[in-house]
């Protein structure tokens, strides 16, 4: 029984021509990337577009890996970086409210936990990009401070005080749903 390779040696291998190995990376980090990029942009549609892109440009940018980071942290930025390129976009030609889309569950929602979704949807889309980012990181995704400052390029200081921020706005945002339970 072989073991698995690890990322690092997955990325290296693909470096060096392994036409497998990059799907095998692939298969390991597209959900979670895609739940950071649904999250983050609130549009099922431009996060599926977002974590091709990003795992495009990672494909075709492998040999600039340096190590400085994991290479999760590694593509988690190249996500984080493409979804702020599309919300920038999508700022600069926006004439109507931004649209709300439903997360999808694996189980059946009832109409309260639908409308509850819908509501922390909205209200994470209220958010400043940065704050939205952390927040999305950090309590949806579950890295840690020290991942997130990797991947977004910041001092963990900066990544709890995005975190703080954004939870004090999103709790004014959505204080109404305390006041309904």
């Amino acid at each position: 029984m072989t073991t698995p390779r690890s990322d690092a040696q997955l990325l290296a291998a693909h470096r060096d021509g392994d036409p497998g190995a990059f799907a095998e990376l692939v298969g390991r980090h597209t959900d979670r990337m895609w739940g950071v990029a649904v999250q983050t942009l609130a549009d099922r549609d431009a996060a599926e577009d977002v974590v091709q892109e990003a795992l495009l440009s990672a494909h075709r940018n492998a040999h600039r890996f340096r190590g400085d980071a994991s290479v999760r942290t590694w593509l988690h930025r190249i996500l984080v970086n493409a979804c702020i390129d599309r919300i920038r976009r999508e700022a600069a030609r926006r004439t109507v409210p931004w649209p709300s889309h439903d997360v999808p569950s694996r189980r059946p929602d009832t109409a309260s936990e639908l409308a509850t979704r819908m509501a922390v949807a909205d209200a994470l889309a209220e958010l400043p990009t940065e704050q939205r980012l952390a927040v999305v990181l950090v309590d949806v995704q579950g890295f840690s401070v020290a991942e997130v400052a990797q991947i977004l390029d910041v001092p963990a200081g900066t990544v709890k005080s995005r975190c703080a921020r954004g939870r004090t706005r999103l709790a004014r945002l959505l204080g109404h749903l305390r006041e309904e339970a």
